[in-house]
């Protein structure tokens, strides 16, 4: 088990780096790079200025692409443009290297737009981002069982029809029409502002800081707990009512034991194990969602910045956020396999 997990981790790291790697030489190579936006930038400066002279330009370019890094050759080999393109070999003394070594070391560049370290924008981002996507997903969870233990216990009732309908209209809205829709509803002063989106004035101790970041994430919380809700409860739906026709539960109500605990002791055990990918997946999905839920309330988050940096082509920070979600949706399927093997002992690897 310990060696079939430490070759799962050795694959996903490979793979993310495979495709940091990938975007970060497609950054480089794209029609807008960093550079030519500096550089335009400058131009409208020197508009600003005066005339300047072909040296002073020269000068100007190559101290711009000194400081970002981009004065090396992009990788370890290049080709000459024109009919008669030639390979030239560079060695270590490239853009990629330097980056990959930067990278090892945990060093993920500067940002372009106000050259502070990536490191440190995502490490500021992800406190509010963290905090919001595992609330979400332990919501999410918590009320994806309890309402999934109540539909299977029957149907036909009012109130589970009135579920399984919400359920499935969830289904069908996208997730920025839904936060939109919360945020005209429930922070609207013109309809109902139960919900404010900000505090004003600093925080007097931890324990309001807490309360004034619960209050303003509430409303975003509530949205991706909606958007996820129906994907985790109504397979989980539809795999407790086929395990409630099998013998070994018919044989349990037989023997008179209720509804409720054959459910949660008998059937609930094997229902979760088609759903375990589904559980995984959710932590990928409340990572993307993120991106829009963040933008629609103005939350300063690991999604808003991405957002943000992709928009600026703030390419270090881009690279870094595509990292970074490469790496969380590697490690969930593997936590999913982890799950399946310890549910059930038939899926472990041979020893």
């Amino acid at each position: 088990m310990r060696q079939w997990l430490l070759v799962r981790l050795g694959r996903a790291v490979v793979a993310a780096w495979g495709i940091a790697s990938l975007v970060f030489l497609v950054s480089r190579v794209l029609p807008v790079s960093p550079e030519q936006l500096a550089l335009i930038e400058m131009e409208d400066l020197s508009r600003q200025i005066g005339p300047a002279t072909s040296n002073e330009v020269a000068a100007s370019q190559q101290a711009v692409r000194q400081r970002l890094g981009l004065a090396a050759p992009l990788f370890y080999a290049t080709r000459t443009t024109g009919p008669a393109g030639e390979w030239h070999w560079h060695g270590l003394h490239n853009q990629y290297h330097e980056w990959l070594s930067q990278v090892v070391r945990g060093n993920l560049g500067k940002s372009y737009l106000d050259g502070q370290p990536v490191t440190a924008l995502l490490g500021q981002a992800l406190a509010y981002s963290v905090p919001l996507a595992a609330g979400a997903a332990s919501l999410a969870t918590t009320l994806a069982l309890a309402l999934a233990l109540y539909l299977a216990r029957g149907s036909g009732s009012a109130g589970r029809t009135l579920v399984q309908a919400s359920l499935a209209t969830l289904q069908v809205v996208p997730l920025f029409l839904l936060a939109l829709i919360l945020l005209l509803l429930l922070a609207n002063p013109a309809v109902i502002n139960l919900m404010p989106l900000a505090s004003h004035g600093p925080a007097p101790n931890l324990l309001v800081a807490a309360g004034r970041w619960a209050v303003r994430a509430a409303l975003p919380l509530l949205s991706l707990v909606l958007a996820v809700l129906p994907a985790l409860t109504l397979p989980l739906v539809a795999s407790l009512r086929q395990e409630s026709s099998t013998p070994y539960a018919t044989t349990a109500r037989a023997k008179g034991l209720p509804l409720g605990r054959v459910l949660r002791r008998h059937l609930l055990p094997n229902a979760l194990l088609p759903l375990f990918t589904t559980l995984t997946d959710l932590l990928p999905t409340l990572v993307a969602g993120t991106v829009v839920v963040e933008v629609v309330f103005a939350l300063p988050g690991s999604g808003r910045l991405l957002a943000e940096a992709a928009a600026a082509h703030d390419y270090p920070v881009v690279v870094a956020g595509v990292l970074l979600l490469a790496g969380v949706r590697l490690l969930s399927l593997i936590a999913a396999d982890i799950l399946y093997f310890l549910a059930d002992p038939r899926l472990r690897p041979a020893t």
